[in-house]
C-alpha cells in the first residue's frame, strides 16, 4: 500500500498541531523533510520523539520547530511505519508541513483510511473500528466508556464466542456428511438443538440492550413547540442556562429551527426550539412552521408549551390534536402572570404528563427535567464499563437476522429434513455474525463506515 499523510487536529487554532504519515516510505519521505537537532547518528526507534526542524527540500526554508514520533511496524495504529510530526497549531503551517510530505512522496489519506488500514491490516476488527469513530463523536460520559468498551473488544469476544460454538456444529455435519457410516444423526442433531437455543438466548441477551444503547449514543431529540409568543424559547434558554435564542414581543420570531444539546443524567438531550404554530405571515414563516410539523412526527418527545394566562385559541387546539398521540409532556407557561381556568382544565384534560413553569423566572424547570427522567427511565441507565451494550443498528439488524437463521434451522430439525439442509442455515447464521465484526463484509459497508470518519483519523 502506498504511504498516506494528512493532518489529525481539527481546523483552527491550536497549541499544537498534528500532521500524520503511514506506510513503508514514512521514514524516508520524513529524512527528507525533517532535520533533527542533534547531530548524532541513531537509528530510528519506536515510541520515541525526535526534536528539529522542518525544512523545505527545494528552497532550505525553515518552516517550523517540531516534535516528531516514530512508531516501527508492527507496532503502531496501523501496524506500518508511521510517524507523526506535531507542530505549531497554526493552519498555514499545517498545510505547509502536509504539502511537504506531499511533494516528496506522499499521498492525500482519504477520512479514516488510518483505521481502516488498522482494519484491514488486522489489528482491530470492524466494530472496534466503529467504536473508534463513537468515540470521536461521543457527547457525555457514558456515551464514551460504551464506545470505549466495544473499542477494546467486549462485543466482539461475545460475537465471536457464539460464531465458534455454531463452527463446531457445522463441522460436525460434515463430518457426518463426509463419513455417514458412522451413525451419529441423532446425537448431532441434539447437540445442534442445545447449541442454536443456547446462542439463541445469548443473542437476544445482547440485542435486549439496544434501546438502552441508542439512548446513550443517539440521545433523546425534544421539540419544543407551541403558538408564537407562549415562551418556546425563553424554555429552551432556561434549559441550557445561557441566552441562546433571540426573545421578543414580536410573534414570529423564531422563524426556523434551533437545535442545542443539554446532558441530563449522562444522556444527550437534543433540545428543538421550533418555529410557532400558526397562520404563516410570509413563505419563509410557513417554511418554518411545515418543518415543525414534521418535527412532530420525527421527535422522541413533544414539549408542548402554552401560555396559561390566557384562553385558549384555534392554534392550541391544532397542536393538541398533533400530540394526542405523541410521548408528550404539556407545559403550562407564564404561571407568573396568572391562570387562566378554563384553559388549565381544558389542557389537564389532555390526560399527558403537566407541569408548571415559569420559563423567564425559571420557575418549574427542575420539575419539568424531573419528569423527562422519570418518563425515559434514564436513572435506570447505567454503564459501569463491564457489561456490553449495543449501540450500532447495524449490528442489531445482523444479530436480528443470526437469532431468524437460528430460528429456521430449529425448524428444519424438528421437521426431520436432513443434517445437510441445517448446514444452510448454520452458514447463514455464520455469514451475519462474521459480516458484525467485518470478516466478511462487503467492500460497500466497509466504504460506507469509513465514509463517516473525520481525515487524519
Amino acid at each position: 500500500m502506498s504511504t498516506i499523510a494528512a493532518i489529525s487536529t481539527a481546523p483552527g487554532i491550536g497549541g499544537i498541531g498534528i500532521i500524520r504519515m503511514s506506510g513503508k516510505d514514512s521514514f524516508k519521505i520524513l529524512e527528507k523533510i525533517f532535520k533533527k537537532k542533534s547531530e548524532k547518528k541513531e537509528d530510528i526507534r519506536g515510541y520515541s520523539i525526535r526534536y528539529g526542524d522542518i525544512i523545505d527540500p527545494k528552497t532550505k526554508e525553515k518552516i517550523d520547530e517540531v516534535l516528531v514520533s516514530y512508531f516501527i511496524e508492527p507496532k503502531s495504529y496501523t501496524t506500518e511505519n508511521m510517524c507523526e510530526i506535531n507542530s505549531h497549531g497554526s493552519i498555514v503551517i499545517m498545510k505547509k508541513i502536509l504539502e511537504l510530505c506531499l511533494e516528496n512522496g506522499a499521498e492525500l489519506a482519504e477520512p479514516g483510511e488510518f483505521t481502516k488500514r488498522a482494519f484491514l491490516n488486522g489489528r482491530i476488527d470492524l466494530v472496534q473500528a466503529e467504536a473508534v469513530i463513537d468515540i470521536i463523536n461521543s457527547k457525555t460520559e457514558k456515551e464514551t466508556r460504551v464506545s470505549v468498551n466495544q473499542l477494546q473488544g467486549y462485543l466482539s469476544k461475545r460475537i465471536n464466542k457464539s460464531k465458534n460454538r455454531i463452527l463446531e456444529i457445522l463441522a460436525d455435519i460434515e463430518a457426518l456428511i463426509d463419513y455417514p457410516e458412522y451413525d451419529i444423526e441423532e446425537v448431532t442433531s441434539k447437540k445442534i438443538i442445545e447449541t442454536f437455543n443456547d446462542v439463541k438466548k445469548e443473542l437476544e441477551t445482547i440485542k435486549e440492550n439496544f434501546d438502552t444503547g441508542r439512548i446513550i449514543k443517539d440521545g433523546i431529540s425534544a421539540a419544543i413547540v407551541g403558538k408564537p409568543n407562549v415562551g418556546k424559547s425563553s424554555l429552551l434558554n432556561s434549559l441550557l442556562k445561557e441566552e441562546r435564542a433571540i426573545v421578543t414581543e414580536i410573534e414570529g420570531t423564531t422563524r426556523d429551527t434551533i437545535e442545542e444539546f443539554i446532558n441530563i443524567e449522562g444522556i444527550p438531550f437534543k433540545i428543538i426550539d421550533t418555529a410557532g404554530i400558526r397562520k404563516a405571515a410570509d413563505k419563509v414563516e410557513k417554511i418554518g412552521i411545515d418543518k415543525t410539523k414534521r418535527l412532530i412526527e420525527k421527535a422522541d418527545i413533544i414539549i408542548a408549551i402554552f401560555d396559561i394566562s390566557k384562553k385558549l385559541e384555534k392554534e392550541d387546539y391544532e397542536i393538541i390534536e398533533k400530540i394526542k398521540n405523541k410521548k408528550t409532556i404539556i407545559v403550562l407557561n407564564k404561571i407568573d402572570i396568572g391562570k387562566n381556568e378554563d384553559a388549565e382544565r381544558e389542557l389537564r384534560k389532555i390526560n399527558k404528563e403537566t407541569v408548571e413553569i415559569s420559563a423567564t423566572e425559571t420557575i418549574g424547570i427542575e420539575k419539568l427535567t424531573n419528569i423527562i427522567i422519570n418518563m425515559f427511565n434514564l436513572e435506570r441507565i447505567q454503564f459501569d464499563g463491564s457489561e456490553t451494550i449495543v449501540t450500532n443498528e447495524r449490528h442489531k439488524k445482523l444479530i436480528n437476522d443470526a437469532i431468524k437463521n437460528i430460528e429456521k434451522g430449529l425448524e428444519t430439525i424438528e421437521n426431520q429434513f436432513p443434517l445437510d439442509i441445517v448446514a444452510i442455515n448454520i452458514k447463514e447464521i455464520l455469514e451475519n455474525l462474521c459480516c458484525i465484526t467485518g470478516e466478511n463484509a462487503s467492500e460497500d459497508i466497509i466504504k460506507e463506515i469509513f465514509s463517516k470518519f473525520c481525515l487524519g483519523k
